[in-house]
């Protein structure tokens, strides 16, 4: 298995990856849609995208890249975010003038930033920002990055879990070229339009609620092309093989101008802790 992801060595979608499959060969990429084109053009088997995180909410750029792309989902990975203010070794809180990181790194990290009266600066990847840092010998600049990013790239922790929640996790999806999923399947991810008339969204989730297939995430995009009309992306619990999942996409597709199945795979199972004998 190899795996593109977003980002330098020391993301977190590099420690994603790993999460997912310790052994993997790894392939850093700069954008998301690279990671796409990765695996189209086969130098990657799969790529790992995060899609959603517990503090700043979902990734939209990656829901337009799903639905643009024929890679489907085929596996899921929960990745703890504990986020880390960084700098040259010797950078003190009152030298910094600027702190970087990801977009993403930088809103579930709001109410630390506030303190710090500095200028905030989005950058393409949280290891990226402490890369950048440690490539100019920025001794006025900090990143927001994980612990493994001031390993690699020889920073120093000046204050380690600066996210505005403990709990602080991504989730991220792995795509492939081929459909088979990475384990049993259990969950499944839809795209679907609905007429815009009313009752017309009550109509569409009733095929799921009719059969007990519960939604476990309900998201709307806007149609570029089409001002205000949406898409709804939806997870359920269910995988497309099933009889009542099966016999409710194509109730669905009786109306929904249109419908298409990004995968159907494994829900994540957070590794068991050791036991304290082993």
């Amino acid at each position: 298995m190899r795996i593109a992801y977003q980002g330098e060595r020391g993301a977190y979608s590099e420690a994603a990856a790993l999460r997912f499959n310790a052994s993997a060969d790894l392939l850093p990429r700069e954008t998301f849609e690279a990671v796409f084109v990765a695996v189209e053009q086969g130098a990657a088997t799969h790529g790992i995208l995060p899609i959603e995180n517990t503090i700043g909410g979902t990734i939209h750029e990656n829901y337009d890249l799903l639905l643009q792309h024929e890679l489907p989902i085929v596996g899921e990975v929960k990745q703890p975010v504990v986020h880390n203010l960084l700098a040259l070794a010797g950078t003190t809180h009152d030298m910094l003038r600027r702190v970087y990181s990801h977009p993403q790194g930088l809103r579930q990290c709001e109410r630390f930033l506030r303190t710090l009266n500095v200028e905030i600066v989005a950058t393409y990847d949280t290891a990226g920002s402490a890369k950048m840092i440690q490539d100019g010998q920025l001794r006025d600049t900090g990143a927001i990055a994980s612990e493994r990013a001031a390993e690699v790239f020889d920073l120093s922790i000046l204050e380690a879990g600066v996210q505005d929640f403990a709990g602080n996790t991504t989730r991220f999806v792995l795509i492939g070229r081929e459909a088979t999923p990475l384990g049993p399947a259990d969950k499944t991810t839809i795209v679907f339009t609905v007429p815009n008339t009313a009752g017309a969204l009550f109509k569409a989730l009733s095929v799921f609620a009719l059969r007990d297939i519960d939604l476990t995430k309900l998201e709307s995009r806007p149609i570029p092309e089409r001002p205000f009309e949406y898409l709804f992306y939806a997870d359920l619990s269910a995988t497309r093989e099933d009889l009542p999942c099966a016999r409710a996409l194509m109730h669905l597709a009786e109306f929904a101008p249109l419908l298409r199945t990004l995968g159907s795979y494994p829900r994540w199972q957070e590794p068991e802790s050791e036991s304290a004998d082993s």
